[in-house]
């Protein structure tokens, strides 16, 4: 932790006070988004297909506008951008403690999907235009601060949740509130590479459909955000069957975060002394595929009895999945900074909120089908008595983002047009 607080001290005020805002956002979030589906079917009594409305919607309406948050960051500014997201965020969990009728859950949950659309693309261009040529350093920390938050979020949730659902509601919106106040004090403006623009949005996002290097990046790396959303779906779904408990849940979260939380700064710095970008992230993804190898060539083990079973057997039927957990944040610790900087470096200064809306929003598209898919490939091998095949499943597409990213790094593509033009032939 030595290293990562130098880190911080390296770096302005304005980064500071984003990465404090990022851990905010997420404990804020992850305080209440872990309980909320169970809030409202015991305590509301919802049936189970309204409790998945009102979750998709927030997921849909935070998905659905990441570009245009991003957009109008680009040229509204970010400041005002961040502090927007921050108030609805607000009122939205705010609401989600106070009502109870169907439609106004729903609205409370598309502002809170709003709010991370708006405040997200915002906040990662402003770290990318402020640390300037430390944009690897500065994604790097900005993950570690991400992951702080939410380890310590879901425990606080925990905690107050023995209370009363409605005040963890009250609680994160007071979070957001005083975050939106101290940001609006002590946050300076920056404006967007659009601000002076005279065309319109729809100008805007032709040009980033336009950028054929940067759409293939982005369609490559869709797979990875499949990969690593199996921290909440695939993984949980074996914990269970092995264990039939959810105490190696949790552990798979503190896992994925404890390790980001104090290897991050060393990942990054060991990663860029030895590779360029796009070497580091082909690395990062082959492993992030062969991340899923150990569940695959263990599925023959049989699940246990935790009420029988001694604690020996209990940790060698969870070893797999904490094998597989740790490679996939190791893999990510790999990649991610030098994934938020390709976006930047593909897509130029100007239109950086823009081009992170973009990214976003396929990620989005991309997590649900991925989700679709695996939930159907867990389904598939059950039944037919393959239970590796989902596992099998996830490396292969680590493989294809690995030799896809690989492809457009041997051919120039994850470089600016203009270096490549100035390349020597």
């Amino acid at each position: 932790m030595k290293a990562t607080l130098a880190q911080v001290r390296s770096f302005n005020r304005p980064i500071r006070l984003l990465l404090v805002n990022q851990l905010t956002i997420n404990v804020g979030f992850y305080m209440l988004m872990p309980y909320l589906a169970l809030y409202l079917s015991d305590d509301l009594g919802l049936a189970a297909w309204l409790v998945g409305l009102v979750l998709g919607v927030r997921n849909l309406s935070q998905q659905g506008m990441f570009l245009l948050g991003g957009s109008l960051a680009d040229r509204i500014g970010y400041k005002p951008m961040i502090m927007a997201g921050l108030v609805l965020r607000s009122a939205g969990f705010a609401l989600l403690g106070l009502v109870e009728a169907l439609p106004a859950l729903i609205i409370a949950s598309a502002l809170t999907g709003l709010a991370g659309a708006l405040f997200n693309p915002a906040a990662r261009a402003y770290l990318a235009q402020e640390a300037g040529e430390r944009k690897v350093e500065a994604f790097a920390l900005f993950n570690v601060f991400y992951q702080m938050g939410i380890l310590i979020g879901p425990l606080i949730g925990l905690l107050l949740g023995g209370v009363a659902f409605r005040l963890i509601c009250l609680v994160a919106a007071g979070l957001f509130t005083i975050l939106a106040v101290v940001q609006a004090r002590a946050l300076p403006a920056r404006a967007g590479g659009r601000a002076a623009a005279r065309d319109g949005l729809f100008q805007d996002w032709r040009r980033v459909a336009g950028n054929r290097a940067f759409l293939w990046f982005s369609l490559a790396m869709i797979g990875s955000y499949v990969l690593n959303f199996q921290v909440y779906l695939g993984l949980p779904i074996e914990v269970r069957r092995m264990t039939g408990g959810e105490m190696g849940v949790t552990l798979l979260f503190v896992l994925s975060g404890g390790l980001a939380i104090i290897g991050q700064v060393h990942v990054t710095a060991w990663a860029k002394a030895r590779w360029t970008s796009g070497q580091a992230m082909v690395r990062g993804l082959w492993l992030m595929g062969a991340a899923f190898l150990p569940l695959a060539f263990t599925t023959w083990l049989p699940p246990i009895d935790p009420d029988a079973a001694p604690w020996p057997a209990q940790a060698l039927a969870l070893t797999p999945v904490l094998v597989t957990t740790g490679l996939l944040s190791l893999a990510t610790m790999i990649v991610y900074p030098f994934e938020m900087t390709t976006i930047v470096t593909l897509g130029g200064e100007r239109m950086v909120g823009t081009y992170y809306g973009f990214y976003n929003t396929l990620s989005g598209i991309g997590i649900a089908l991925g989700n679709l898919l695996t939930g159907a490939a867990l389904d598939a091998g059950r039944e037919l008595g393959v239970p590796g095949l989902p596992w099998v499943g996830l490396a292969a597409i680590g493989g294809l983002c690995a030799t896809a990213v690989f492809g457009l790094n041997r051919s120039g593509r994850l470089i600016p047009d203009r270096e490549r033009r100035m390349a020597p032939a």
